[in-house]
């Protein structure tokens, strides 16, 4: 799949979730509230990830780890949507300059 696809996957997903807290809470969550339940994903994170290194006891943690891993992209890709960032745009830019500076370094 390609980023386009992820991303309108993701923000599809988004719709419906705001559909849904509408419903519940009157409101669709705000881009602080995303980040904040980004941050509980990525707590739930670091403990699949302890489990893949064997320092926690997690059942099935390798496909949780998947779902997991998912859940942040999701809520990467929706809150760079929010904020305006063109998240494709600035992991190339971003990737790239980091490539150029490692190379530099392990040849200096």
């Amino acid at each position: 799949m390609k980023y386009e696809e992820l991303q309108e996957s993701a923000l599809r997903l988004n719709a419906l979730y705001e559909q849904l807290e509408t419903k519940l809470y009157g409101r669709a969550w705000s881009t602080e509230e995303l980040a904040l339940g980004f941050m509980g994903d990525v707590g739930d994170l670091a403990k699949l990830i302890q489990a893949n290194a064997g320092i926690r006891n997690i059942d099935d943690y390798k496909s949780k780890l998947g779902h997991e891993l998912s859940d942040c992209l999701w809520s990467i890709i929706v809150l760079a949507d929010k904020c305006g960032i063109d998240l494709q745009a600035e992991f190339t830019s971003n990737v790239e300059g980091l490539m150029a500076y490692v190379s530099r370094e392990i040849a200096a």
